[in-house]
């Protein structure tokens, strides 16, 4: 260039060339500083991804908690709800057994308050029969103390009479010689009152009976215990020789002859001592 010396255009040139590398080295600046920016906004995105993710999974973490202890909780509360319910359906169970067994009770007690003063009417009424039959079944029912003694007094009354009703007919049939129909009262008799005052009585008059109708063996089996004891004594007197004869009448000699013998023994001066004897001797000189 004219005007320029040759140290001048040195300098220029380097200059130049200085600037040349300046812009060099600032370009590579440039370039190295967008790939750090690129490199810096991709691990950015990566971490923010990784952000997003982790707090997704951390919701759905929260989510999936928050669940399970609502499901616990309702599990709870739904056992809790069934237990009570479970203890009011049983209560109300037991309440209404209870009720009903109270129900029953009362009916019960209705039933027997009413069948009693039924029975209660017969007693009042002096229907004996009746008064007898029901009686078992009256006493099943749930009486007070005051009923169970009048049922039971009035019960062994109703026995007492019909007892004396029957023996009186028996005796009647038997002093006309109406042997069966005095045997079937006498039983009935005996059947209603077996240790009343007149049942030694009537069970000698039924021994009676049974001989006439020729039932020899029915009749010693009432006769042996008659004979032995009795709270009558001439009952038992008339017995025991009642059942010798009867013993004879079936060839029961040695018996006859044991129970005339054992009759002497304990009675040796009773007022049928000589008929005993009489007719122990007659049964011994013949057999």
């Amino acid at each position: 260039m004219p005007g320029l010396d040759e140290y001048e255009l040195e300098e220029i040139k380097r200059e130049i060339v200085e600037s040349r590398s300046l812009t060099i080295k600032t370009n590579n600046l440039v370039n190295a500083l967008a790939a750090d920016l690129k490199s810096i906004a991709k691990r950015q995105q990566a971490s923010e991804r990784q952000f997003v993710f982790r707090s997704a999974t951390a919701y759905v973490v929260t989510i999936a908690v928050v669940f399970v202890s609502l499901k616990i909780a309702w599990d709870a509360r739904v056992a809790a709800i069934r237990a009570e319910t479970k203890d009011q359906r049983d209560r109300l169970a037991q309440m209404e057994a209870e009720s009903t067994i109270v129900q029953e009770r009362e009916e019960a007690r209705t039933r027997a308050s009413r069948k009693a003063a039924q029975y209660f009417e017969l007693v009042r009424q002096n229907k004996r029969a009746d008064v007898v039959k029901g009686y078992e079944e009256v006493t099943k029912l749930e009486l007070t103390p005051t009923e169970r003694a009048v049922f039971d007094a009035a019960v062994e009354r109703a026995k007492n009479e019909l007892s004396i009703i029957a023996y009186q007919n028996g005796l009647d049939h038997a002093r006309n010689g109406r042997w069966n129909e005095a045997q079937t009262q006498l039983r009935e008799s005996l059947s209603y009152k077996s240790d009343a005052a007149h049942s030694p009585q009537a069970t000698l008059v039924l021994a009676q009976s049974l001989v006439a109708l020729g039932r020899q063996r029915e009749a010693i089996r009432l006769l042996q215990p008659l004979s032995e004891a009795s709270a009558d004594r001439e009952v038992m007197d008339d017995a025991a020789l009642l059942l010798a004869e009867t013993q004879a009448s079936i060839q029961a000699w040695n018996d006859a002859k044991n129970t005339l013998r054992s009759f002497l023994r304990r009675f040796p001066d009773g007022p049928l001592a000589l008929d005993a004897k009489r007719r122990l001797a007659e049964i011994q000189l013949l057999h």
